[in-house]
């Protein structure tokens, strides 16, 4: 990848991630393709977050050939659709949980093609951590888990930690409540690196951790055209180090627990759970899925709340983690659905448009993008889409994407650009005319991959540089569009 790559990076980090203010006020940018290496990929989770790494480990082995992290987590398909073995065997142990069962029903599945062949297992890595003081999922799951995991992966290739005092938690060596808490944020100080234990595991030997600032980018990013609703938000994080702009790099998912998504804790997750610093100087770019609060708990589906099909390859959750891997390894699309053809606008008016495509075979729905922002609140059924409370005067620019049945896009179409009819007016704003540099250091635009994008419309101004002059016209605080006034 070019080194201008990095400057695109830079661009985008000083205005879109560096405070929890700019996360409330900026729109969020498409998950990047960044050529990462797919043989290198990688799961980890706490409590439901584990649940769900053991789930896309097992059901995507061919996906998360390095293997999964699992902080209290238990074994695959552990509560069998029934939110009464979740709770119950799955966390309490109140009853025995059926290994053999489970391991039967992967296997079968794996034969008729629902989740990949296990014999992937065979070659990846597990880390496995249960605090003694956790009374939330029993240490005795875990050990399940263990005997699970002993029917697919060799056991010189597991490595299980239960011997420190945590309670149910994400564990630290310098951040978060007392070690043996059990309570928000669920980030433990217990003076262990359980962050490094894992990469190291998965990954073998690594680079010292940066203790210091880190050289690369959080970047908020767009998990709607991945999936829409099914208890995920509408953004994700994803950290990208620096060599990762130029180098093809590694890449772990980390799957937070329940009460720990971005509402509930900050960005306390996605910070300062000790991942960033390692990722920093080892080449791995780190994705953190977010679930939304309409999901039960926060928690990651892993009992069927959101779906019959929760473990297997055509759960929506899954099937939208999937995508955002092919992405960030190179992919154009996650559902395998082909970009639409034939998009075009018509019927201009002062405040709406028509966005029209030619239908995808095989498409259960679409989702129109405005400058790379979703605009429709459901998915499409129709070819075609009027968008409304635009801007007088003005050219926008829209791309659309089919939806499977799970609601996974696939690649994004061509843009087309249309402009609405009338006349901004004297009430219709400021205009700022200056270089797209100059707008990206003003505040009213960032750069991504060498263009530039308006902040609030998200609409393209072309390349990142001095010589591009575009006039944007402010609508709203924090709201531009290319116009005139």
């Amino acid at each position: 990848m070019p080194a201008m790559k990095w400057k695109k990076w830079k661009g985008i980090a000083a205005a879109a991630a560096m405070t929890v203010a700019a996360h409330a006020a900026q729109a969020a940018v498409p998950l990047p393709a960044l050529g990462a290496n797919p043989a290198e990929v990688s799961v980890s989770g706490l409590s439901a977050g584990g649940f769900m790494a053991v789930q896309l480990h097992v059901a995507y082995s061919a996906t998360f050939k390095r293997g999964a992290g699992v902080v209290a987590g238990g074994p695959y398909y552990c509560a069998e659709g029934s939110v009464l073995n979740a709770t119950g065997r799955c966390m309490t142990h109140s009853t025995s949980i059926p290994v053999s069962s489970l391991v039967s029903t992967t296997n079968s599945w794996a034969s008729s093609g629902a989740i990949d062949p296990v014999s992937n297992l065979s070659g990846s890595k597990v880390y496995m951590f249960s605090g003694t003081s956790d009374n939330t999922v029993k240490q005795a799951v875990m050990d399940d888990l263990k005997t699970y995991y002993q029917s697919f992966v060799p056991a010189a290739n597991v490595v299980y930690k239960n011997n420190i005092g945590a309670g149910h938690a994400m564990v630290t060596d310098d951040y978060g409540s007392a070690c043996s808490t059990t309570a928000a944020p669920y980030i433990n100080n217990c003076g262990f690196d359980l962050a490094g234990a894992i990469l190291t595991q998965l990954y073998g030997p690594l680079n010292p951790r940066n203790n210091g600032t880190l050289g690369g980018t959080f970047t908020e990013f767009n998990q709607s055209e991945f999936v829409s609703g099914h208890g995920m938000a509408a953004t994700g994080w994803i950290y990208v180090p620096q060599a990762c702009t130029t180098t093809s790099c590694r890449v772990h998912l980390v799957l937070h627990g329940c009460k720990q998504n971005y509402t509930d804790v900050s960005d306390q997750y996605v910070r300062r759970t000790g991942y960033n610093r390692w990722a920093d100087t080892n080449n791995i770019v780190l994705i953190y899925p977010q679930t939304s609060t309409a999901a039960t708990n926060s928690c990651w589906d892993w009992w069927g709340y959101d779906n019959a099909n929760y473990a297997k390859k055509s759960g929506p959750q899954m099937a939208a983690m999937k995508a955002m891997i092919d992405r960030v390894t190179g992919s154009s699309g996650g559902s395998g659905l082909p970009a639409p053809t034939g998009v075009g606008t018509s019927g201009a008016t002062a405040s709406s448009m028509v966005i029209a495509w030619n239908a995808v075979s095989g498409a259960s729905g679409y989702n129109v993008y405005r400058g790379g922002s979703k605009v429709n609140a459901a998915p499409v059924t129709a070819t075609s889409y009027t968008d409304t409370g635009l801007a007088a005067s003005t050219t926008y620019s829209w791309t659309v994407a089919a939806l499977n049945a799970s609601n996974v896009e696939g690649a994004m179409s061509s843009a087309a650009t249309g402009a609405t009819t009338g006349s901004g007016g004297s009430g219709g704003g400021t205009c700022y005319t200056a270089s797209n540099y100059t707008h990206t250091i003003a505040g009213r635009a960032y750069a991504l991959y060498g263009l530039t994008y308006a902040y609030g419309s998200n609409q393209s101004m072309g390349l990142w540089n001095i010589y591009v002059t575009t006039t944007l016209k402010q609508t709203a605080p924090g709201y531009y569009v290319i116009g005139t006034c």
